[in-house]
């Protein structure tokens, strides 16, 4: 077993000798053609790609410090979070299956399943988001052909038992997919806790800085290999170079990042917790949530993403102190440089049961601001926000 952190393996291979003399990072080659000096080497792929669909150098490196990474044989990009998700359920099902998924499913793989795949025959079935394994074990069945995985839920951030799940799966010949983005690869392996497919937006946490959009997928069983190598080669998806590039780039500071947002998100947090404005904070990290004992038995750290519920009040009071605030950006997105609150309230329609909720639901990403100011700035927000109670 290979000793080294993570922290060590998303550097190493940028520094490993017997390459010549070279850039630390592989240059950007911006290429649709490849030459080859003979017919027979044309029809070879043993040196590399013979047409630019295929990746270059930057999407090559980067894809191996992914399946690095994750703990997994084989690792692909496309183009988007959404289709890093989307893709593995069209590889992986046919017409007359379904999905089965939790009801605080992410809104626009939702609205895939309910859309797209429905069209074509493959039905999907919702579980209550803190549903147990073994509950969720039960409802696998005959039809049933991918658990679709979300740990942390969406927006109400629920977890659930996810090696318990796998289990119950595999026995039942059943694919598991999981959505990684909020562990980051980092936090948690799923691969190695037994789920066939990790998926990961690596417009989050691995680009960092709000500036590209990118997914990985991320599997080692052969025949889920295979089946996701040719859905992708068929429906020919391919990413930039350059976006590729600015990734490799970010995933050498990722574990830094990640642990440094992780414990400034747990300060606010905590911060929230305690004033009496908030019913609840929804956030796995923190001790009392009620999934905090499954995170702590099977994270390494966590992501600097989580769910606030306001005690009382309007949607209009929350987003007139969401206006007040100054520090937090107002934007759909997380895993960058910068704070971001948005108002999710609206979102609970998509779900088949509504959570009960005490108050308008916020959703914060702790940036790498100052914890301090961030929590000056959410005082003077919630101020306003008793105003508009009052």
């Amino acid at each position: 077993m290979d000793p080294l952190s993570d922290r060590t393996r998303l550097i190493a291979p940028a520094t490993q000798r017997g390459q010549g003399r070279r850039p630390v990072n592989p240059p950007i080659e911006r290429a649709s053609t490849l030459l080859s000096d003979s017919v027979s080497a044309m029809r070879d792929p043993a040196p590399g790609p013979v047409y630019g669909i295929e990746g270059t150098a930057s999407q090559g490196a980067l894809r191996s410090a992914l399946a690095d990474l994750e703990r997994a044989e084989e690792a692909w990009l496309v183009p988007s979070g959404l289709s890093a998700v989307t893709l593995p359920l069209l590889a992986l099902t046919r017409p007359g299956d379904e999905v089965l998924t939790t009801d605080a499913l992410y809104g626009p793989v939702r609205r895939f399943l309910e859309r797209h795949l429905a069209a074509r025959g493959i039905t999907t079935r919702f579980h209550a988001p803190d549903a147990t394994a073994g509950e969720i074990g039960g409802l696998i069945g005959d039809r049933t052909r991918v658990v679709l995985i979300e740990s942390p839920a969406s927006l109400t951030f629920e977890m659930v038992d996810v090696p318990a799940i796998a289990v119950a799966a595999r026995t039942r010949g059943v694919h598991t997919v999981m959505d990684n983005t909020w562990a980051a690869g980092l936090a948690f392996k799923p691969v190695e806790h037994g789920v066939d497919v990790s998926v990961q937006a690596l417009t989050k946490y691995v680009g960092g800085h709000s500036d590209l959009m990118l997914g990985s997928i991320c599997a080692s069983d052969p025949a889920v290999r295979r089946a996701l190598g040719q859905a992708i080669e068929d429906l020919g998806l391919c990413v930039s170079p350059d976006d590729a590039w600015l990734a490799l780039r970010g995933i050498r500071t990722l574990p830094l990042r990640y642990g440094e947002q992780g414990r400034s998100a747990l300060e606010v947090a905590r911060w929230l917790a305690a004033r009496p404005e908030v019913a609840r904070v929804l956030y796995p990290a923190l001790p009392g949530d009620p999934g905090h004992a499954l995170w702590a038995r099977d994270y390494s750290g966590a992501a600097s993403l989580f769910g606030v519920v306001l005690a009382g009040g309007s949607d209009a009071g929350a987003e007139r102190m969401l206006n007040a605030l100054t520090r937090f950006g107002l934007g759909y997105s997380w895993g960058g440089f910068e704070s971001l609150i948005t108002h999710e309230t609206p979102q609970m329609a998509w779900r088949q049961a509504r959570p009960d909720l005490e108050g308008p639901l916020l959703r914060l990403h702790i940036g790498l601001e100052d914890p301090a100011d961030l929590i000056a700035d959410l005082d003077q927000g919630l101020a306003v926000w008793r105003d508009a109670v009052t």
